[in-house]
C-alpha cells in the first residue's frame, strides 16, 4: 500500500482501527447487509446513504453549477445495481460504465451503440439492463451523461488507474465529479477479499488486492487534485479476519477491521480510534480483532460535518450517534 504513504505524509489520509459491528455475525451477506442499511432490520427499506440524501439541508444543495436538488445524479453506484446502501432513494442510479452511453463523444461504429444512434432506442435497452431509476429520471440522466464531454477523459497530475472494474469504477466517479453533475455520494465496490486459502504476506493473493486497491484510492486523490477539498473518500468492509491462520494457509472471517478517510478535510497522518490489543483474553471469542468504534459512530461524522445532516437519529434510527462518539475522522 506504498501509493497511500505520500497521501497519509501530507495529513490527508487516516485510518480508523477496530471497526466494525456490535452484531457477531460470520455471514457476509448478512453482514454487509446489516453495515449498508446501518440498523439490524432486514426490513428496513431505506438505508443510510439514502437517509443521508433525504437528510442533506436544503441550503447547502446548490454547491455546484448543476443545482444538486434538480441533479439525476445526486447518487451514483458504479455498479450494475443500485448497492443496498442506496436502495430506497428513488433517484439512485447504477451505471456501471460511463462509456456505454457515449460519454466521450465517439461516434459510433457497427456493432457497438452510442448516445449519437437516439436516445430513445437507448432508453428503450438501458432502463432494465444498465440504469435503475424511475423512466423520467433515468431519461434525464442519459441526455446529462452525453453531454458532459466531447473528448476522451485523460485523468489529471498523472494519474494512473488500476486496470479492472475496481480502477475504471473510480476513474469514472472523478469524470462525474469534474463534470459538476450535482453528485453528492458515489459508491464502488472491491471484491475478492475472501482469503481463506493461500493469503500470502507480503506476497500473494492479499497483497494483490491490497495493491489494487490502494493505487486505485491514490489515483483518485490525485486526479481530482484541488477538488479534494471537497471529497470525503471513505472504505468500508464488513468485518475483518481472523488473527490466526488457518489449515489452508489464509484466514476466516473475523471481526473488528480497518477503515480509512481521504481528504482534504480528513484529519490525517495518524491512526485513530481505540486499539483493543491482541492478547489471546483481549480478542473477540478468543479469535478476532475485537471492535472498539462502532461503525455507525464513523458513517454519522461523515454525514454530519461532511453532508450537513443535522438529525442523525434519523440516519441512524435505533442508535445513539453524538459528535462524543466521533473518533475524529473530520477537522469540522
Amino acid at each position: 500500500m506504498a501509493s497511500l504513504k505520500p497521501i497519509y505524509d501530507a495529513g490527508q489520509l487516516a485510518a480508523i482501527q477496530a471497526v466494525g459491528s456490535p452484531e457477531a455475525t460470520r455471514s457476509h451477506f448478512d453482514a454487509q447487509d446489516y453495515m449498508e442499511a446501518a440498523v439490524f432490520n432486514k426490513s428496513t427499506r431505506e438505508d443510510w446513504l439514502t437517509r443521508v440524501l433525504e437528510h442533506c439541508p436544503q441550503d447547502a444543495a446548490t454547491l455546484h453549477q448543476v443545482s444538486q436538488q434538480n441533479s439525476n445524479f445526486r447518487g451514483v453506484a458504479m455498479t450494475g445495481q443500485v448497492p443496498r446502501s442506496l436502495q430506497g432513494f428513488a433517484e439512485a442510479l447504477a451505471i456501471p460504465d460511463l462509456d456505454t452511453f457515449d460519454v466521450k463523444g465517439e461516434i459510433a461504429t457497427p456493432g457497438k451503440r452510442g448516445a449519437s444512434d437516439g436516445f430513445e432506442s437507448l432508453y428503450d435497452d438501458a432502463v432494465g439492463d444498465v440504469l435503475n431509476g424511475t423512466g423520467k429520471e433515468t431519461f434525464e440522466a442519459l441526455k446529462q451523461l452525453r453531454a458532459i464531454t466531447s473528448k476522451t477523459y485523460v485523468p489529471a497530475n498523472k494519474a494512473r488507474y488500476p486496470n479492472g472494474n475496481f480502477g475504471e469504477s473510480l476513474r469514472q466517479i472523478a469524470q462525474l465529479i469534474k463534470a459538476d453533475v450535482g453528485l453528492e455520494i458515489a459508491f464502488a465496490e472491491s471484491g475478492g477479499w475472501d482469503t481463506h486459502a493461500n493469503q500470502g504476506s507480503s506476497q500473494g493473493n492479499l497483497a494483490r488486492r491490497l495493491g489494487e486497491f490502494s493505487n486505485g484510492l491514490a489515483a483518485l486523490y490525485s486526479d481530482l487534485g484541488d477538488k479534494m477539498s471537497d471529497v470525503v473518500i471513505l472504505t468500508m468492509s464488513e468485518f475483518g479476519r481472523t488473527v490466526r491462520q488457518n489449515g489452508n494457509n489464509g484466514t476466516d472471517h473475523g471481526h473488528g477491521t480497518c477503515f480509512f478517510a481521504l481528504g482534504g478535510n480528513v484529519n490525517g497522518a495518524r491512526v485513530l480510534g481505540q486499539w483493543p490489543g491482541l492478547a489471546p483474553e483481549q480478542l473477540h471469542e478468543n479469535r478476532d480483532l475485537a471492535v472498539t468504534t462502532d461503525f455507525r459512530d464513523v458513517f454519522g461524522e461523515i454525514a454530519q460535518k461532511q453532508m450537513g445532516v443535522r438529525d442523525l437519529k434519523s440516519v441512524f434510527p435505533g442508535y445513539e450517534t453524538a459528535p462524543q462518539k466521533f473518533r475524529g475522522v473530520l477537522k469540522v
